[in-house]
């Protein structure tokens, strides 16, 4: 299409109609501190003949989109610290035998063989931790999903046990 195109002729697909708007969005509220009210998100959408109910699933749909993008942080935050501890563990331990290799032999060499040996395990859980895509990410993250909601409800569930036995 080029400039000088009637604007009667202009037609766009419904995924260019988005992101032009978001980019006009993006432009007019240049400070990302801006916040639109729910009655101007109303406004915008009955211009748009966007009806209000279709608005409210959207916005409901945005809101869990919201929460398990929040819940893939704190799953990719636990993955890191726990890196970090298997990390802080490697090093202890393969440092602990250089340092026993270079006092008894003066010298390091055995402790080299237990530094490749043991760094293998943590070349992989790197591979592992910082792989954020896959078919074992998903499962992994299923199952860290799972093991924190069932904390979350026997949680809620002794709380209200023992306010219980307080009361």
């Amino acid at each position: 299409m080029t400039a000088f195109e009637p604007q009667s002729i202009r037609s766009y697909s419904q995924e260019d109609v988005q992101q032009i708007l978001h980019l006009a969005i993006a432009r007019q509220a240049d400070d990302k501190d801006t916040e639109f009210s729910y009655e101007h998100i109303l406004e915008i959408a009955a211009e748009l003949e966007i009806s209000p109910e279709s608005l409210k699933l959207a916005e409901s749909d945005w809101v869990a989109q919201q929460g398990q993008l929040q819940q893939r942080k704190a799953f990719d935050a636990y993955r890191i610290r726990r890196f970090q501890k298997r990390l802080s563990k490697y090093a202890i331990s393969t440092g602990f035998f250089i340092l026993l290799d270079l006092i008894t032999g003066g010298g390091i060499s055995w402790s080299l063989y237990i530094l490749l040996f043991c760094g293998l395990p943590v070349a992989l859980d790197v591979w592992n931790t910082f792989q954020i895509k896959g078919e074992e990410y998903e499962m992994a993250f299923q199952k860290w999903s799972r093991n924190h909601q069932i904390k979350k409800t026997i949680s809620t569930v002794l709380n209200k046990w023992f306010k219980v036995l307080q009361a």
